[in-house]
């Protein structure tokens, strides 16, 4: 039995598989600079080992023919989702996910970049590929000795043993699996999600490939497609604040006062976990005090500008004079990041409105695109008097901004046609940035519709946007300009997108002079990400520090007004923001009514503000420390530093309770669910005054009926 199970087609294929796996992972590790030192190894091998054996039996039950071709197309299959995954992470920065499908198409249209940005080293795993032809070659010549259900009795019952002992072995194997995702050696206590959570929902797929390997993500990723995944449950230790403490009048000065009766009792009355694990989480978030800058700008206009693909290149006296002239005479922030996800531009613009963070492995805007969020910025300012109004110079091909935008609580959305100006839909030529100016100074200052109150002006450019190596109008118009840096053609013809970016700031603030708003007007100007489509081997001539560690995704951050330099208010900060801190800075300087506790993000400008970018996979960094989520490694850059294994972890958690948090809230539609029980709670309390007030009515009726009777009662006995 031992021997025919040796000489068996199964133990062939289980060959082929194990070497061509194992080839694939390795490679892919190598190329990738991952860890080949650390315990995820020995849970890859197992992992290995376990597919194996499962594709083996498979072959090995099929057909000869069929199986050949089953075996190569398999190992295929994996090699290139590998070589695949090597180029996402190369040109966009992350691993993609079948979750975020749909951006597939945007990568088809960038094609030429996307090819440009693989390196040769990526086509190393096709090399399994050609072993799996070769070997089915070799192996099974004139073999028949291959295991199928048609065989005679006897043949029959030996191969139904081999296909048991097949069984017994895939079982252990997966008994073994299972408790390599839970033994406390295999799991590093620096890691932000645990690796048995990451393997139900492997939600941040580069800490996923990490400790499961390429091969093994790739199918747990396809898992959550089919599974439905429901999301962590995330609790929140700190003492709890449900109650009302009563403040003075001086203390209503300097703190946020709330009343969460209402809310309390919601909590109270609430049958759903999940919800209640929301609500016990947001009313006992930290929230800041009022600070020196609470109020800057209160009462003035706001225009908030997302430039495609601004980074920190543009901050240049000579090149980009308009942005550097915000720059240095604003509120500006030196070490501000732009981390990068699936769908980098939709979902930060996503986190810039709510300042949660977006889910990871999918466009968390688009997917959720019908969702409302009464703390977003345009509700918040339209509780305050504003005006709010948002415009992008392109269609909604990608991004269903009309949409989006509209239950952000924008009160008028134009997108590149109702804006009127020229554009293109095929992707080489994007709209004008300079036309988008001029067509957003007209709506706002020649309609006469936001003269009366203070307005919100939301604006998401385009001309900045990739392909680079590609001829274009926007890349090719002031490519000139640029020719003494000596720089590649394609970061060339990125500076010339930029170009019109900056225009179209010149343009804007020449209109506002004109039209005397200028003044009264605070622009909020950052970058959506740094230009991914660039490779970095040809962006980080550039820049006079390594693009490493993150710094790569660097992109300005700055609120500006053109009083700030007469006053002698102008400020360069040193803290470490990313877009998740922009929505609560902004609302303490317009002094707006909101809840800071409904954020994730923090105000920047608060002095207890813990100074830290986090990133999209969950690291981290300051001027101190760098933590490394993929590989839970820590590096310091300062010899004299405070951060203690202990505080690192507790930073950790606190990014995976706030993440996992904005994923609970936006799956459940959070906001409206709480709106919707404010409100009976408030028709509630309306009726009962109501209520109150009749029935003290019909008691002063009563009494009024009462002493009219007994006046008349005297009348009549006098």
């Amino acid at each position: 039995m031992i021997k025919k199970i040796i000489k068996s087609d199964y133990i062939k294929y289980l060959v082929l598989f194990l070497i061509s796996f194992t080839a694939i992972e390795v490679i892919f590790r190598v190329i990738e600079s991952l860890s080949l030192k650390d315990w995820a190894l020995l849970r890859i091998v197992l992992g290995i080992l376990l597919l194996s054996n499962i594709f083996a039996l498979i072959a090995s039950l099929l057909p000869e023919k069929i199986a050949k071709f089953f075996s190569v197309l398999i190992v295929f299959a994996f090699s290139i989702y590998a070589v695949l995954q090597m180029g996402f992470d190369s040109f966009i920065g992350v691993y993609m996910s079948f979750n975020t499908s749909s951006q597939l198409g945007a990568v088809k249209d960038y094609i030429a970049d996307f090819i440009a940005a693989f390196e040769k080293k990526y086509y190393f795993d096709l090399i399994p590929v050609l072993f799996a032809i070769i070997y089915v070659i070799v192996m099974f010549k004139k073999d028949k000795n291959d295991l199928n259900f048609k065989l005679k009795s006897k043949k029959r019952l030996a191969n139904l043993a081999t296909v048991t002992a097949c069984a017994v072995i895939i079982a252990v194997l997966s008994v073994l699996y299972g408790k390599s995702l839970t033994v406390s050696f295999m799991q590093n206590k620096f890691q932000t999600i645990s690796n048995a959570e990451l393997f139900r929902n492997p939600s941040v797929p580069s800490i996923a490939v990490q400790n499961f390997g390429i091969i093994t993500y790739c199918l747990d990723d396809i898992k959550t497609l089919v599974v439905d995944v429901e999301e962590t449950e995330t609790t929140y230790n700190k003492e709890k604040k449900n109650e009302v403490t009563p403040v003075t009048e001086e203390e209503k000065d300097l703190k946020r006062y709330f009343d969460d009766t209402d809310w309390n009792e919601i909590i109270a009355e609430e049958k759903d976990k999940r919800m209640n694990s929301i609500n016990n989480f947001l009313i006992n978030n930290d929230s800041s005090d009022k600070n020196d800058y609470t109020g800057l700008f209160e009462g003035k206009n706001i225009v908030f500008i997302l430039i495609e693909s601004a980074g920190n290149m543009m901050i240049d006296p000579v090149y980009y004079p308009n942005l550097y002239k915000m720059y240095s005479e604003g509120l500006s922030f030196e070490n501000n990041y732009s981390p990068r996800n699936s769908c980098s531009t939709m979902n930060n613009e996503f986190s810039l409105m709510t300042s949660l963070y977006s889910i990871y492995n999918n466009c968390t805007a688009n997917t959720y695109k019908h969702n409302t969020y009464s703390s977003s910025i345009f509700n918040i300012f339209r509780k305050t008097g504003y005006k709010t109004v948002s415009m992008h110079d392109y269609s909604d091909a990608y991004y269903s901004r009309n949409v989006i935008h509209k239950n952000m609580g924008s009160e008028k959305y134009y997108g590149v046609q109702k804006l009127g100006i020229k554009w293109q839909s095929e992707y080489v030529n994007w709209a004008s940035d300079e036309d988008f100016g001029e067509a957003a100074m007209k709506i706002l200052l020649d309609s006469g519709e936001y003269e009366d109150q203070p307005f919100l002006l939301w604006m998401t450019t385009v001309s900045g946007h990739q392909p680079y190596t590609a001829s274009s109008i926007t890349g090719d118009t002031y490519q000139s300009l640029f020719k003494e840096t000596g720089y590649k053609l394609e970061l060339r013809r990125y500076m010339s997108k930029l170009k019109f970016s900056d225009n179209m700031l010149g343009i804007i603030m020449d209109r506002l002079q004109e039209a005397g708003k200028l003044d009264d007007t605070v622009f909020v100007i950052t970058g959506d990400h740094y230009p991914y489509g660039i490779p970095l081997s040809t962006l980080k001539v550039a820049f006079d520090y390594p693009l490493t560690d993150y710094e790569n995704e660097r992109t300005p951050l700055i609120i500006y007004n053109s009083k700030l330099i007469e006053e002698n208010k102008n400020q360069k900060f040193e803290q470490y923001t990313t877009y998740m801190n922009v929505l609560p800075t902004i609302a303490n300087l317009f002094n707006l009514n909101y809840d800071p506790r409904l954020f994730m993000g923090d105000d920047a400008l608060a002095p207890d503000y813990e100074s830290k970018a986090v990133f999209t996979d969950g690291s981290w960094k300051n001027k101190d420390v760098y933590f490394n989520a993929k590989t839970q490694k820590i590096k310091y850059y300062t010899e004299d530093n405070e951060f203690t294994s202990d505080r690192i972890m507790s930073i950790n958690k606190d990014i995976t309770a706030k993440m996992n948090m904005s994923t609970s809230i936006i799956k459940n539609n959070y906001f409206s669910y709480l709106d919707k029980k404010l409100k009976k709670k408030e028709e509630a309390r309306e009726q009962e005054r109501l209520a109150q007030e009749q029935a003290l009515q019909e008691a002063n009726s009563t009494e009024e009926d009462n002493n009219a009777t007994s006046d008349s009662g005297i009348t009549g006995q006098e």
